[in-house]
């Protein structure tokens, strides 16, 4: 079938890009499920959002971003399109308001976080309401295995079989061979049913190339010497908010003008910062990985990461930010053997021993008073003896409010206990397994520096894809050179 007039009408554009016509296909066509494996801004949106606006009945999507959720709900309905979120940024009466509007058919696409389906009322308006497709996206926060697990993400296959099994889209921009499996199995989706398109990073713009450095000073002469030779927008990541200060105050002194971003910012600055660095008033940025979710900007001409990442996952979805417009881009990875300590530290802080979760969930249980009262700090003296470099709570609070172990936020004084401590996080064996993946996750990025083949290749083969040829457009394809 021609669905060029209607993809005209909705959405304005000429013509399908890349693989999307044949996903569409697939979904409206084959009526079969779909696993969709795409970099970044690359317009995975567009697969989910097009079939919910031809067929009949309503589309829910799964997403963790609210952020993100808003901005996209904000697109929509700038086009006219009936789209609207529910999740916690909005008042009760709101969201009672949303969920009415859309069992009645006066909005075709909600989005909500996965969190929203433990709200039994929820469930049974939307069981009632005839839900045609489901997109999951961000669908690698399914596995445990992934390198960004929510629990809630792990019940989506029971909430998916009280809908009635609807037609599926699972999408998401990283996912290995073990976490494709993961994430087909956990959704109940059948293998025979379900077709998996998976595109790397094909843009042949992108130049990819690493540098050995040693020590801050051969780091910043590096940053330099890229920021004087690339003219345009650039991403500089770190891993440390303490080492990104250190850059940002040697780029004052350089005169270079930059942004920084990082999560110790409000919320109203971060959003400050993300708006001028999108509209040109901010050239450079300097961030920590909280930096690049909904970063929607064409002309990015350069990532550096001026620390190592902790996984070829992370490093695949932040390199895939540059050079959306097509013109020549480059991402470079400033190797120092001692970054590897930071990353082996943060695989520690986020995996927190079973002991450390049970002091924590015995302090909330039989405290709580004085954990509202007297806040984070309390609960440091009694679980790190505020150790400023130990973030192991920080982590496990946020892991009890994923698997709803706890509601609200010991920062607004409402912390509440609500259900038993997770088995998972009471179980050694379990996080000695969680700990040995991030460990090799770690691994495979040392790998990808030392190895002394294409690049791209290496990225092409951990994610599972085999069947391509080297790029022609990294360091190593250009050794000689």
């Amino acid at each position: 079938m021609d669905y060029l007039p209607q993809l005209k009408k909705f959405f304005g554009f000429d013509s399908f890009l890349d693989i999307q016509q044949q996903v569409v296909n697939t979904l409206l066509e084959d009526k079969k499920n779909v696993l969709l494996i795409m970099p970044t801004g690359s317009g995975k949106s567009l697969c989910y959002q097009f079939p919910a606006m031809v067929m009949e009945g309503r589309t829910i999507i799964i997403s963790p971003l609210i952020a993100l959720m808003q901005d996209q709900v904000d697109k929509l309905r700038k086009a006219g399109l009936p789209a609207t979120f529910i999740n916690s940024s909005i008042t009760s009466d709101k969201r009672e308001r949303r969920l009415a509007d859309f069992v009645a058919g006066k909005t075709r696409l909600l989005y909500v976080t996965p969190e929203r389906f433990r709200k039994t009322e929820f469930i049974d308006a939307v069981k009632k309401t005839g839900i045609s497709l489901l997109a999951v996206d961000e669908a690698h926060c399914i596995s445990e295995w992934g390198h960004d697990f929510r629990p809630d993400y792990s019940r989506v296959g029971e909430f998916r079989d009280l809908l009635g099994n609807p037609l599926t889209i699972a999408l998401t921009a990283t996912a290995t061979p073990e976490v494709q499996n993961d994430i087909i199995k956990k959704l109940h989706l059948e293998n025979n049913n379900t077709a998996v398109f998976h595109r790397g990073i094909e843009r042949e713009n992108l130049f990819l190339g690493a540098f050995d450095v040693y020590g801050s000073s051969a780091k910043f002469e590096k940053i330099i010497s890229v920021i004087n030779s690339v003219s345009g927008a650039g991403i500089i990541y770190f891993s440390l908010i303490k080492t990104l200060d250190e850059f940002s105050a040697k780029l004052t002194k350089a005169g270079i003008k930059h942004g920084i971003y990082h999560g110790n910012l409000s919320a109203k600055e971060r959003k400050k910062r993300q708006n001028d660095f999108i509209f040109g008033n901010e050239k450079i940025m300097l961030a920590t990985n909280a930096f690049g979710m909904g970063v929607d900007k064409p002309d990015i001409r350069f990532v550096i990461h001026a620390e190592l990442p902790g996984s070829i996952e992370s490093y695949y979805q932040e390199i895939g930010r540059a050079g959306r417009d097509g013109k020549p881009s480059f991402c470079y990875l400033l190797y120092d053997q001692n970054d590897l300590y930071i990353q082996m530290d943060f695989i520690k802080w986020s995996n927190p021993e079973s002991r450390f979760y049970y002091s924590l969930y015995e302090l909330l249980k039989n405290r709580i008073v004085e954990v509202n009262s007297l806040g984070l700090e309390f609960l440091r003296e009694n679980l790190v003896y505020k150790n400023r470099t130990d973030f192991r709570l920080e982590t496990a609070l946020g892991m009890l409010d994923r698997y709803g172990a706890t509601e609200g936020d010991v920062e607004n004084r409402d912390l509440k206990v609500v259900d038993a401590l997770p088995l998972q996080l009471s179980d050694e064996k379990f996080i000695e397994a969680k700990i040995m993946s991030d460990r090799k996750k770690l691994l495979s990025v040392v790998n990808y520096f030392k190895a002394e083949k294409c690049r791209k290749l290496i990225i092409f083969e951990y994610f599972g894809i085999t069947e391509t040829a080297p790029c022609n457009n990294c360091d190593r394809c250009h050794a000689e050179e």
